[in-house]
Protein backbone atom coordinates (compact mmCIF):
# COMPACT_ATOMS: atom_id res chain seq x y z
CA UNK A 1 0.00 0.00 0.00
CA UNK A 2 1.50 3.24 -0.98
CA UNK A 3 1.18 5.87 1.50
CA UNK A 4 1.63 10.20 1.57
CA UNK A 5 2.14 11.75 4.86
CA UNK A 6 1.23 15.46 5.68
CA UNK A 7 4.12 17.07 7.92
CA UNK A 8 3.52 20.69 10.05
CA UNK A 9 5.34 22.74 12.42
CA UNK A 10 3.29 23.83 15.65
CA UNK A 11 4.65 26.89 15.73
CA UNK A 12 1.55 28.22 18.68
CA UNK A 13 -1.03 25.09 18.09
CA UNK A 14 -1.42 23.00 20.91
CA UNK A 15 -0.63 19.49 20.09
CA UNK A 16 -3.76 18.07 21.53
CA UNK A 17 -5.90 19.86 18.87
CA UNK A 18 -4.09 19.36 15.69
CA UNK A 19 -3.93 15.66 16.42
CA UNK A 20 -7.99 15.59 16.51
CA UNK A 21 -8.25 17.32 13.24
CA UNK A 22 -5.47 14.94 11.97
CA UNK A 23 -7.54 11.83 13.04
CA UNK A 24 -10.92 12.72 12.08
CA UNK A 25 -9.35 13.04 8.41
CA UNK A 26 -7.72 9.55 8.99
CA UNK A 27 -4.62 9.22 9.82
CA UNK A 28 -2.66 6.23 10.52
CA UNK A 29 -0.25 7.60 12.79
CA UNK A 30 1.08 10.77 14.04
CA UNK A 31 4.31 11.52 15.89
CA UNK A 32 5.92 14.82 17.37
CA UNK A 33 9.62 15.80 16.27
CA UNK A 34 12.13 18.02 16.42
CA UNK A 35 11.53 20.93 13.77
CA UNK A 36 15.11 22.64 14.21
CA UNK A 37 18.38 20.99 15.34
CA UNK A 38 17.69 20.11 19.31
CA UNK A 39 17.63 16.86 19.17
CA UNK A 40 15.75 14.79 22.49
CA UNK A 41 16.30 11.36 22.71
CA UNK A 42 15.50 11.26 26.26
CA UNK A 43 14.80 14.49 28.45
CA UNK A 44 16.74 14.35 31.60
CA UNK A 45 14.28 14.21 34.73
CA UNK A 46 11.99 17.31 34.83
CA UNK A 47 12.51 18.69 31.45
CA UNK A 48 9.87 19.70 29.23
CA UNK A 49 9.08 16.76 26.84
CA UNK A 50 8.42 19.11 23.66
CA UNK A 51 11.28 20.66 21.72
CA UNK A 52 11.91 24.54 21.45
CA UNK A 53 10.63 23.78 17.57
CA UNK A 54 8.49 20.78 17.25
CA UNK A 55 6.65 19.15 14.44
CA UNK A 56 4.16 16.80 13.70
CA UNK A 57 3.84 14.08 11.22
CA UNK A 58 0.91 12.33 10.06
CA UNK A 59 0.71 8.79 8.25
CA UNK A 60 -2.14 8.82 5.59
CA UNK A 61 -3.36 6.42 2.61
CA UNK A 62 -2.16 7.70 -0.39
CA UNK A 63 -5.94 9.04 -1.55
CA UNK A 64 -6.32 11.61 1.62
CA UNK A 65 -7.75 14.92 0.45
CA UNK A 66 -4.85 17.18 1.59
CA UNK A 67 -6.86 20.20 0.84
CA UNK A 68 -9.61 18.92 2.50
CA UNK A 69 -7.87 18.36 5.65
CA UNK A 70 -6.22 22.13 5.36
CA UNK A 71 -9.13 23.75 5.24
CA UNK A 72 -10.43 21.92 8.29
CA UNK A 73 -7.57 23.00 10.20
CA UNK A 74 -7.59 26.37 9.64
CA UNK A 75 -11.11 26.67 10.54
CA UNK A 76 -10.84 24.49 13.39
CA UNK A 77 -7.55 26.35 14.71
CA UNK A 78 -8.90 29.98 13.82
CA UNK A 79 -5.96 30.64 12.20
CA UNK A 80 -6.13 32.23 8.69
CA UNK A 81 -2.96 30.77 7.19
CA UNK A 82 -1.30 27.42 8.37
CA UNK A 83 2.35 27.07 9.86
CA UNK A 84 4.63 25.98 7.28
CA UNK A 85 3.33 22.59 5.93
CA UNK A 86 4.30 20.06 3.11
CA UNK A 87 2.76 16.38 1.64
CA UNK A 88 5.39 13.82 0.68
CA UNK A 89 4.71 10.67 -0.81
CA UNK A 90 6.61 7.47 0.54
CA UNK A 91 6.63 3.95 -1.04
CA UNK A 92 5.20 1.28 1.02
CA UNK A 93 7.18 0.20 4.81
CA UNK A 94 6.18 -1.33 7.36
CA UNK A 95 6.22 2.33 8.98
CA UNK A 96 4.77 1.27 12.43
CA UNK A 97 8.25 -0.51 13.15
CA UNK A 98 10.42 1.78 12.32
CA UNK A 99 11.62 3.03 15.51
CA UNK A 100 12.33 -0.27 16.24
CA UNK A 101 15.92 -0.01 14.84
CA UNK A 102 16.73 2.63 17.75
CA UNK A 103 14.76 1.01 20.47
CA UNK A 104 15.90 -2.75 21.72
CA UNK A 105 14.71 -5.13 24.26
CA UNK A 106 16.47 -3.88 27.76
CA UNK A 107 17.08 -5.73 31.08
CA UNK A 108 16.95 -4.24 34.49
CA UNK A 109 18.47 -5.99 37.24
CA UNK A 110 17.73 -9.95 37.43
CA UNK A 111 14.03 -9.84 36.26
CA UNK A 112 12.86 -6.78 34.87
CA UNK A 113 12.61 -6.17 30.75
CA UNK A 114 11.57 -3.26 29.17
CA UNK A 115 10.28 -4.48 25.52
CA UNK A 116 9.24 -2.93 22.46
CA UNK A 117 6.03 -5.08 20.97
CA UNK A 118 7.52 -7.87 18.54
CA UNK A 119 10.19 -8.55 21.18
CA UNK A 120 10.36 -11.44 24.01
CA UNK A 121 12.63 -11.64 26.85
CA UNK A 122 15.89 -14.09 26.67
CA UNK A 123 15.47 -15.16 30.34
CA UNK A 124 11.93 -17.75 31.37
CA UNK A 125 11.81 -15.88 34.60
CA UNK A 126 11.30 -12.28 33.23
CA UNK A 127 8.76 -9.59 34.09
CA UNK A 128 7.84 -7.45 30.84
CA UNK A 129 6.94 -3.89 30.73
CA UNK A 130 6.08 -3.25 27.09
CA UNK A 131 6.98 0.05 26.36
CA UNK A 132 6.66 2.28 22.68
CA UNK A 133 9.15 4.91 22.40
CA UNK A 134 7.18 7.99 21.82
CA UNK A 135 6.57 11.79 23.22
CA UNK A 136 6.62 10.87 27.15
CA UNK A 137 10.32 10.47 28.29
CA UNK A 138 11.34 7.57 30.06
CA UNK A 139 11.91 4.60 28.23
CA UNK A 140 14.83 3.44 30.48
CA UNK A 141 17.46 4.91 28.56
CA UNK A 142 18.18 7.35 30.58
CA UNK A 143 20.77 6.67 33.35
CA UNK A 144 18.83 7.60 36.42
CA UNK A 145 15.52 5.40 35.29
CA UNK A 146 18.01 2.90 34.45
CA UNK A 147 19.27 3.23 38.56
CA UNK A 148 15.10 3.26 39.64
CA UNK A 149 14.33 0.21 37.56
CA UNK A 150 16.92 -1.88 38.84
CA UNK A 151 15.84 -0.41 42.40
CA UNK A 152 12.16 -1.95 42.04
CA UNK A 153 13.67 -4.76 40.52
CA UNK A 154 15.25 -6.08 44.19
CA UNK A 155 12.93 -4.60 45.89
CA UNK A 156 10.46 -6.98 47.73
CA UNK A 157 7.07 -5.11 46.48
CA UNK A 158 4.60 -7.59 45.78
CA UNK A 159 0.91 -7.04 47.78
CA UNK A 160 2.86 -3.49 48.51
CA UNK A 161 1.60 -0.41 47.73
CA UNK A 162 3.87 2.10 45.59
CA UNK A 163 3.54 6.16 44.98
CA UNK A 164 5.76 6.82 41.68
CA UNK A 165 6.34 10.86 42.24
CA UNK A 166 6.88 12.82 39.04
CA UNK A 167 5.91 9.32 36.73
CA UNK A 168 6.81 10.65 33.48
CA UNK A 169 6.27 8.04 31.03
CA UNK A 170 4.66 5.56 33.75
CA UNK A 171 7.53 3.51 33.12
CA UNK A 172 8.27 3.10 37.53
CA UNK A 173 4.39 2.68 37.91
CA UNK A 174 4.00 -0.27 35.59
CA UNK A 175 7.58 -1.89 36.08
CA UNK A 176 5.79 -2.03 40.27
CA UNK A 177 2.84 -3.41 39.00
CA UNK A 178 4.41 -6.38 37.00
CA UNK A 179 6.20 -6.90 39.78
CA UNK A 180 3.27 -7.77 42.21
CA UNK A 181 2.49 -4.30 43.85
CA UNK A 182 -0.99 -4.68 44.83
CA UNK A 183 -1.38 -0.73 44.04
CA UNK A 184 0.50 1.87 42.53
CA UNK A 185 -0.30 5.84 42.71
CA UNK A 186 1.10 7.59 39.85
CA UNK A 187 1.23 11.48 40.70
CA UNK A 188 2.38 13.82 37.98
CA UNK A 189 1.78 18.19 37.11
CA UNK A 190 2.19 17.40 33.74
CA UNK A 191 -0.82 16.68 31.93
CA UNK A 192 0.75 14.59 28.72
CA UNK A 193 2.53 12.43 31.34
CA UNK A 194 -0.75 11.39 33.01
CA UNK A 195 -2.03 10.68 29.35
CA UNK A 196 0.96 8.99 28.76
CA UNK A 197 0.97 6.48 32.02
CA UNK A 198 -2.56 5.78 31.65
CA UNK A 199 -2.14 4.14 28.10
CA UNK A 200 1.22 2.60 29.16
CA UNK A 201 -1.05 0.91 31.82
CA UNK A 202 -3.76 -0.01 29.75
CA UNK A 203 -0.71 -1.53 26.78
CA UNK A 204 0.36 -3.61 30.09
CA UNK A 205 -2.91 -5.10 31.18
CA UNK A 206 -2.30 -3.03 34.86
CA UNK A 207 -4.66 0.08 34.68
CA UNK A 208 -7.39 -1.63 36.74
CA UNK A 209 -4.35 -1.18 39.50
CA UNK A 210 -3.25 2.07 38.81
CA UNK A 211 -4.39 5.63 40.29
CA UNK A 212 -3.06 8.74 38.47
CA UNK A 213 -3.27 12.38 39.51
CA UNK A 214 -2.14 15.44 39.01
CA UNK A 215 -3.32 16.73 42.88
CA UNK A 216 -1.40 16.62 45.25
CA UNK A 217 -3.62 16.88 47.82
CA UNK A 218 -5.48 14.00 46.59
CA UNK A 219 -3.36 12.22 47.84
CA UNK A 220 -4.80 9.60 51.41
CA UNK A 221 -2.50 7.74 53.94
CA UNK A 222 0.67 6.54 53.26
CA UNK A 223 2.64 4.35 51.08
CA UNK A 224 5.00 1.09 51.43
CA UNK A 225 7.73 2.23 48.86
CA UNK A 226 7.87 5.70 47.05
CA UNK A 227 9.99 6.33 44.06
CA UNK A 228 10.72 9.57 42.93
CA UNK A 229 13.18 10.01 39.49
CA UNK A 230 12.79 14.16 39.22
CA UNK A 231 15.23 17.06 39.64
CA UNK A 232 17.07 17.58 42.73
CA UNK A 233 15.45 21.07 42.97
CA UNK A 234 12.23 19.37 43.17
CA UNK A 235 12.80 16.53 45.48
CA UNK A 236 14.43 19.21 47.94
CA UNK A 237 11.38 21.15 48.20
CA UNK A 238 9.02 18.24 48.38
CA UNK A 239 11.10 16.56 51.15
CA UNK A 240 8.32 17.00 53.92
CA UNK A 241 5.37 16.17 51.50
CA UNK A 242 7.71 12.70 50.44
CA UNK A 243 8.08 11.78 53.89
CA UNK A 244 4.53 12.20 55.10
CA UNK A 245 3.50 9.84 52.66
CA UNK A 246 5.71 6.93 53.57
CA UNK A 247 4.80 4.69 56.24
CA UNK A 248 7.66 4.39 59.14
CA UNK A 249 9.56 1.52 57.92
CA UNK A 250 9.05 1.85 54.27
CA UNK A 251 11.43 2.19 51.68
CA UNK A 252 12.02 4.93 49.20
CA UNK A 253 14.56 5.89 45.78
CA UNK A 254 15.15 8.92 44.72
CA UNK A 255 16.71 9.79 41.27
CA UNK A 256 17.39 12.50 38.96
CA UNK A 257 20.00 13.99 41.65
CA UNK A 258 23.64 15.02 39.54
CA UNK A 259 26.58 13.33 42.11
CA UNK A 260 27.35 17.42 42.97
CA UNK A 261 23.58 17.47 44.40
CA UNK A 262 23.69 14.32 46.35
CA UNK A 263 24.31 15.88 49.52
CA UNK A 264 21.91 18.87 49.51
CA UNK A 265 19.41 15.96 48.70
CA UNK A 266 20.66 13.76 51.57
CA UNK A 267 20.00 16.86 54.19
CA UNK A 268 16.64 17.35 53.09
CA UNK A 269 15.76 13.79 54.45
CA UNK A 270 17.75 12.48 56.98
CA UNK A 271 15.42 13.73 59.66
CA UNK A 272 13.14 11.20 58.43
CA UNK A 273 15.05 8.76 56.60
CA UNK A 274 18.19 6.17 57.37
CA UNK A 275 20.18 5.95 53.76
CA UNK A 276 22.13 3.32 52.53
CA UNK A 277 24.69 3.89 50.17
CA UNK A 278 24.32 5.98 46.93
CA UNK A 279 24.36 4.61 43.44
CA UNK A 280 26.06 6.64 40.98
CA UNK A 281 25.97 6.36 36.98
CA UNK A 282 27.10 8.65 34.41
CA UNK A 283 27.61 11.32 37.29
CA UNK A 284 23.83 10.77 38.41
CA UNK A 285 22.98 9.21 41.59
CA UNK A 286 19.99 7.07 43.20
CA UNK A 287 19.32 7.68 47.18
CA UNK A 288 17.78 5.10 48.59
CA UNK A 289 16.58 4.14 52.60
CA UNK A 290 14.29 3.29 54.96
CA UNK A 291 11.72 5.60 56.74
CA UNK A 292 12.52 6.13 60.90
Amino acid sequence: MEWRQFVMNLESIEPDRLEAVLLRHGAQSLTLSDAGDDPVLEPEPGAAPLWSTTRMTALFAANADFERLRTDLKQTLAIDTLPRNRVESLPDRAWEREWLKDFMPMRFGERLWVLPEGFVADADDAVVVRLDPGLAFGTGTHATTALCLEWLDKTEIAGRTLLDFGCGSGILAIAGLKLGARSVTALDIDRQAITATRQNALKNDVDNRLVTTMQFEQLDGQFDFVVANILAGTLVDHAEFVCDHLRPGGRLALSGILAEQVADVTAAYQHCVEFAATDYRDNWARLSGTKN
